[in-house]
């Protein structure tokens, strides 16, 4: 499965919680290149060239970096994708990479906030870190870009009938609980230790 959602919205967090959740491992595209950059991997000297340059690391790279994880044992149980695809070329190589393992997916997350809520969270966040990329203009950009790139990928994923829209609205733990219940009901057999209620109003024995 895979958790999308626009910048602010809390699916890192949120993912990592329903990896732990589900017991299957997460899979944060961020966290992957920042190990091949620690490591100084062929891939990480790759990545390190474009961020030096000012660039934004290619599609044709990131796909690379995404295809060498989803090769490692740990995922083959189970993953939760956290930060890709980001745009539909992406998802059309993801597609491609799950078809090679022999894989497809399961469940899209899709986190909703409304936009004024995001830029007062990066806002808040920009007071407490001081990071320069949370001005209110860049956010306002970077929601746009969402909005132009991802949000044709959650529309994709919907007309497949594997979407699960979010309230992302609220606490953490509100937010989490939404989650599990929404999963619970759409996709029952992702939580396989749930026991959801059948249309008589009893549980499967």
């Amino acid at each position: 499965m895979l958790i999308m959602g626009p910048p602010g919205c809390g699916k890192g967090t949120q993912a990592e919680r329903l990896s732990g959740r589900l017991d299957i491992t997460g899979v944060s595209t961020g966290e992957v290149f920042r190990d091949h950059v620690k490591n100084l991997t062929p891939l990480g000297r790759e990545v390190v060239r474009h961020l030096d340059a000012g660039d934004f690391v290619p599609d044709t790279l990131t796909n690379r970096v995404v295809r060498d994880r989803l090769n490692q044992n740990d995922v083959s149980a189970g993953f939760l994708l956290d930060g890709y695809p980001r745009n539909t070329a992406q998802q059309a190589e993801l597609d491609v990479i799950l078809a090679a393992n022999g894989q497809e997916l399961d469940v899209a997350v899709q986190l909703r906030v409304d936009d004024a809520e995001l830029v007062r969270r990066m806002l808040h966040r920009a007071t407490l870190t001081g990071r320069s990329d949370d001005a209110e203009d860049v956010i306002r950009h970077r929601l746009e870009l969402y909005q132009h790139e991802t949000e044709p990928v959650a529309a994709a994923y919907s007309q497949r009938g594997i979407l699960l829209s979010v309230d992302g609205m609220g606490s953490e733990d509100e937010i989490f609980e939404r989650l599990l219940a929404a999963l619970r009901a759409s996709f029952p057999a992702v939580i396989p230790d749930a026991t959801p209620a059948t249309g008589d109003g009893t549980t499967p024995g």
